[in-house]
């Protein structure tokens, strides 16, 4: 009788530190072996591509294509392979993104190491693995009540970038864009588009 396959795992983070620690603590585990790491959205799609990991391990904002939008890419490219969202950012609307998107877990950074290996473990036989407390958090905040378009101007506004500025890149009218930073104001209850972009951030909605 052979010893079962260990679980391979691909761990994507942009900070190197959280991602050289993450592989030494998983690595202790007999049963798990890290067999890729990246440090974008862009080299976790190819890394779990290349390598064929069971379970990759996937931050929520990184430079480039974020963890939301690579899990999508990821399980398209590679239907077999489980993605759990491990990140610092505990919030509801990050939670239902990810879920949406196609994760099979969700875990903040601050959870002890043998949580976070159990849940690799049950991630990997198709079992689904949520914080708890963000879980709860997240039935009574309610769906993003933001569309496509209106998450978008609200992340392209959030640096300060005026209507007409955004507008020339979405290649939309000024008025427009004006329209649906309105909305999105009204939507999340807020007084001015900073005051908007604030909430929905918190919230995880953008």
């Amino acid at each position: 009788m052979t010893a079962a396959e260990p679980i391979r795992l691909v761990i994507a983070d942009d900070q190197a530190m959280l991602r050289g620690a993450l592989a030494a603590l998983l690595e202790l585990e007999e049963d798990l072996t890290v067999v890729g790491v990246a440090a974008s959205g862009e080299e976790a799609v190819e890394a779990v591509a290349r390598t064929a990991a069971d379970v990759c391990l996937m931050d929520i904002q990184m430079p480039g294509m974020g963890g939301i939008a690579a899990t999508t890419a990821v399980r398209a490219a590679s239907p077999r392979t489980r993605v759990l969202i491990v990140t610092t950012f505990a919030r509801p609307g990050y939670l239902r993104s990810a879920l949406e998107a196609g994760a099979s877990g969700f875990l903040v950074k601050d959870a002890p190491a043998e949580q976070l290996a159990d849940a690799v473990r049950r991630v990997d036989a198709a079992l689904r693995v949520v914080d708890p407390a963000l879980a709860e958090a997240s039935l009574f905040e309610g769906a993003n009540p933001l569309s496509e378009r209106e998450r978008q101007v609200l992340r392209m506004a959030a640096d300060g970038r005026s209507a007409a500025a955004i507008a020339s890149e979405v290649f939309l009218s000024a008025g427009t864009v004006r329209n649906n930073l309105s909305s999105a104001i009204g939507k999340v209850g807020a007084s001015n588009r900073a005051q908007a972009v604030r909430i929905a951030q918190d919230k995880g909605w953008i």
